[in-house]
């Protein structure tokens, strides 16, 4: 069994709240697997109603009048008994029935059970659902496995990923072994990536042959899907997922339109873009006019890179051999766009809104995120002229851009040249939001009340 972060997040959500939960992601992220193994260990009776192999029971909770009505039809629904404080039940496929998730709210008030949602392209969906229960439903999202689940999936135990970390924090290099094994993994990861049916398979047998038949059904998949759900659409969906590969391959790895047709504009195709993202399928990062938080007040929306969700069907869609170069460490190949992937895809899991920054007079940025209200600058280098980075220098050196250090993601091990740091690319996954915290302010109305 893979284990998931997913696990620790629902058990603390269960434990703390009282009103539904909705899980939402791309297909194949294990989002019914983790839900039916949480279910299974947690609770003593575990209902799951998927409404997609059971349209009876799609019927019967649309024809449900009331609370009472609905709980009945569900109790009726079950082949075991509900037990009040002690169920949890789990409606699967909602898209399929989406008045569960506006009736979520009479269920939520009746207070005998605990309810968790999910479904398939749910992101779209939810759009089209007019009334959310906001107070009554919580929303997360799960995505593939990020770098730190694919080592623990490995066998890498906890204290060695805690030892690494450590050399994170105080900026201290790894050990060389070390440091050249996880390099290894690192290149793994890049030809696995981190969806669960493929990582498995990888478990299982270690035949990458394997691996991208898994990672070419799943390609298959999310294709048929577009054709599906947006068929006013599909054929500029359908279009726009399979140039994603090859713009980032070209040398800016901006999404440019003319690709498309030489007459194509942004107005016309931002729902088919909307589309993919919404799915879960692909990740946008967006160009900003200036490194200055908030970075979303100078955002281009029509100027933008795509990436795709999972790093291993971006590599499974390049030429056959590449996986194998990957592992060999051929330098004869650039692996940029592969590389980059890697971060937008363990960064959005992380919960970072993404941007880049590209100027004539400055030079491009790879990536811009922000944590705790500053600005944070990354380059990604995937071969070994990695101290090269004239953009990266002129931003920092600009006072109006308030930026204290900036990080440099590459193959070498931690080093330090002013305020830039050099970090093993596999650190990435050490980077991530900080708690929010508390603010705490008071106002002294003596004088007007």
């Amino acid at each position: 069994m893979i284990k998931r972060k997913i696990d620790s997040t629902l058990a603390r959500f269960f434990k703390d709240n009282n009103h539904a939960l909705l899980v939402t992601g791309a297909r194949q992220v294990g989002k019914t697997y983790s839900i039916r193994q949480f279910g299974n260990t947690n609770y003593e009776c575990f209902l799951e109603l998927n409404f997609a192999d059971n349209p009876t029971a799609a019927q019967a909770i649309v024809k449900a009048t009331n609370a009472n009505d609905l709980l009945m039809r569900l109790s009726l629904l079950s082949n075991k008994p509900l037990i009040a404080k002690k169920t949890l039940i789990f409606f699967d496929e909602v898209q399929e029935c989406p008045e569960i998730i506006t009736a979520i709210k009479f269920l939520v008030e009746d207070g005998r059970y605990s309810y968790i949602l999910s479904g398939s392209l749910l992101g779209v969906d939810l759009n089209n659902i007019r009334s959310l229960p906001v107070g009554y439903m919580s929303i997360i999202e799960m995505f593939p496995l990020d770098y730190e689940e694919f080592m623990t999936a490995l066998g890498i135990r906890a204290d060695i990923i805690e030892t690494i970390k450590k050399c994170w924090t105080q900026k201290t290099a790894i050990d060389e072994f070390v440091h050249e094994k996880l390099m290894q993994i690192y290149r793994l990861y890049l030809i696995v990536g981190g969806m669960p049916a493929v990582v498995q398979s990888y478990l299982d047998n270690s035949d990458l042959y394997q691996v991208m038949e898994v990672q070419s059904s799943i390609i298959e998949m999310y294709k048929k899907d577009i054709s599906k759900y947006d068929p006013k659409h599909k054929l500029y969906i359908e279009e726009i997922y399979e140039l994603i590969a090859p713009e980032l391959n070209a040398k800016n790895k901006r999404f440019v339109l003319k690709k498309l047709n030489e007459k194509a504009k942004f107005s016309r195709l931002e729902n088919s873009f909307l589309w993919l993202k919404d799915a879960g399928v692909a990740i946008p990062v967006y160009n900003v006019d200036e490194p200055k938080s908030p970075l979303v007040l100078s955002r281009t929306r029509n100027l933008f890179k795509l990436f795709l969700s999972d790093v291993g069907l971006l590599a499974q869609q390049y030429a056959d051999g590449i996986q194998l170069k990957l592992l060999n460490g051929d330098e004869s190949i650039n692996y940029g766009s592969i590389y980059e992937n890697f971060i937008a895809q363990e960064l959005h899991a992380h919960g970072f809104n993404l941007y880049y920054f590209n100027s004539k007079k400055q030079g491009e940025v790879d990536f811009l995120i922000e944590k705790n209200g500053k600005v944070i600058p990354l380059e990604i280098k995937s071969g070994k002229d990695y101290e090269r980075h004239r953009a990266l220098r002129n931003i920092i050196s600009n006072s109006d851009y308030d930026i204290d250090n900036a990080y440099v993601f590459c193959n070498s091990n931690v080093s330090i040249d002013g305020n830039i740091t050099y970090m093993p690319i596999y650190m990435a996954m050490f980077l991530k939001k900080g708690s929010s915290g508390s603010i705490n302010y008071t106002i002294d109305l003596s004088q007007i009340i």
